[in-house]
């Protein structure tokens, strides 16, 4: 919907999980809310509404056994001691410089963990059902529950909330900068409709939601590198995601969070026409690059805590391609619905030599790489429903798990590329989301919520990002409503 108002009390910029989370809790506490979004109203929601929306839970009432560890076991890098010594005190009491930097705050992990059962129940008002995920990955070392519809019953269940209580969206309207008054307070947006329109939109906060950068090629280049070129985003929700929210917030003295240089890998199907298109069976084989070498353990562990190194190694390769090859043996994996995400199917041939010639491959190379693999397999179990052990024997790289030789055909294979499902760089926040300068003091009137708001480094924590988003999103809305009113009441007559 369009609108001839121009003044709000909270503006949120998005539409995802995470700026409708934010738009329906202000909302809740009294304030009038204009959500800013890219895409035309067919297509909002961004990545939420194509993602199938796991979530890190056992159930709406506990998160996994592993939740905050596995954060703080990816906190950004080689981190000082010097400075994390005072990330025991209370957070009030850190030095500034300690405040503002970039690493994953144990406050706000905290913060999400505990507020996560309370959200899920808040969605569960608004007609959100979350069920067990049985099996979410071939195999799993944590449990997931997911909402019925994915991410896009989320999205259409808030969105219908939001209008039905007066609110209001601007489709096809990009943010491109804040406004901020002398006090240097955000107190609203610049934006752009279709046409190349200029518009403003005042408001005593903004929410940035607006997701990540994985839509810009320009941003993906300068951070990630040129080889960025071989990714390709898991949904075409991510390419509206175009990091203008990010740049805005950093262009007024945002401070920087998460890992600008890296992103959520998943491994897909480049030749797939659908969003998700996920490969997963490849720790049931083998995997080769265009050289026709193994490159990879592909069966360093559970699926859902390993696939992300391992597309990694995918990217690394020439042209960041990869392929998976398998048997006829293959057969007897269970729930190959899960394992192979992609409408596209397996390229088949009864020898090696011609599956390489299918696939572009040395066909000498080939052969030679799966005999060497063949005759490092030992007898042993196979069992492909959980760590099985069976591993190869003076082999490099090694496989660890599920090694069985490459022998009986026909033979198969599916390409695989590095999907970019977000990106990891973003804004620095503190427990309620509200944005910290570079001196880590909060910018009024300014909050960050889903990918804008940075917190991943290393290997994602899987399934938080819904979580993250609505988590977040939630209690940036009930605050930024608060402070509106407050800046309201403060501002002379």
């Amino acid at each position: 919907m369009q609108s001839k108002q121009t003044s709000y009390d909270v503006i949120v910029i998005g539409s995802g999980v995470a700026g409708l989370s934010a738009a329906v809790s202000a909302q809740e506490n009294g304030a009038s809310v204009c959500v800013i979004e890219r895409a035309p109203a067919d297509d909002a929601g961004g990545n939420t509404r194509h993602t199938g929306a796991y979530i890190r839970m056992k159930s709406v009432d506990e998160v996994s056994d592993d939740f905050e560890e596995h954060f703080a076991d990816n906190a950004g890098g080689y981190l000082d001691p010097l400075m994390m010594a005072d990330v025991a005190r209370d957070q009030q009491s850190w030095p500034p410089l300690l405040k503002a930097f970039s690493f994953v705050d144990p406050n706000v992990v905290s913060a999400l963990a505990q507020q996560a059962p309370a959200t899920l129940k808040w969605l569960t008002g608004y007609g959100v059902r979350f069920t067990p995920l049985e099996v979410p990955f071939p195999t799993s070392a944590q449990p997931r529950i997911v909402p019925s519809g994915g991410g896009q019953a989320i999205v259409e269940s808030l969105t219908k909330v939001f209008t039905n209580k007066g609110g209001t969206i601007l489709y096809e309207t990009a943010a491109t900068s804040l406004i901020q008054n002398p006090e240097g307070a955000v107190c609203g947006v610049r934006a752009l409709g279709r046409g190349n329109r200029t518009l403003e939109v005042r408001s005593g906060a903004v929410v940035v939601a607006s997701g990540g950068f994985q839509g810009n090629a320009e941003m993906l280049t300068r951070y990630i590198g040129p080889r960025a070129l071989n990714l390709r985003a898991m949904s075409v929700g991510g390419q509206y995601n175009k990091g203008e929210g990010i740049r805005m917030a950093l262009d007024v003295g945002a401070a920087p969070c998460g890992d600008f240089g890296s992103y959520h890998a998943s491994p897909m199907d480049p030749r797939s026409r659908r969003a998700g298109p996920s490969i997963y069976i490849y720790p049931y084989g083998i995997l080769v690059n265009k050289e026709g070498l193994r490159f990879v353990d592909e069966g360093p562990g559970e699926t859902d805590e390993t696939y992300e190194r391992v597309t990694r190694r995918i990217f690394a390769q020439t042209d960041g391609i990869a392929w998976c090859i398998l048997d006829a043996k293959v057969a007897d994996v269970p729930n190959q619905s899960v394992a192979i995400r992609t409408e596209q199917p397996a390229i088949e041939a009864a020898t090696l030599g011609e599956l390489a010639g299918k696939l572009g491959v040395p066909p000498a190379m080939l052969e030679r790489t799966v005999a060497q693999y063949n005759a490092a397999c030992v007898a042993g179990e196979f069992d492909p429903r959980r760590v099985d052990g069976l591993a190869t024997r003076d082999l490099h790289p090694p496989k660890s798990n599920w090694a069985r030789p490459i022998d009986r055909g026909p033979f198969k294979a599916y390409p695989i590329i590095s999907s970019i499902v977000f990106t990891f760089g973003g804004l620095k926040t503190d427990t309620m989301a509200r944005v910290l300068n570079l001196q880590g003091d909060p910018i009024p009137g300014l909050y960050a919520a889903g990918e804008a708001q940075g917190l991943y480094y290393g290997n994602y924590t899987g399934a938080t990002s819904v979580l993250k988003g609505a988590v977040f999103g939630r209690l940036a809305g009930s605050d930024a409503a608060h402070a509106s009113r407050a800046s309201t009441s403060a501002a002379p007559a």
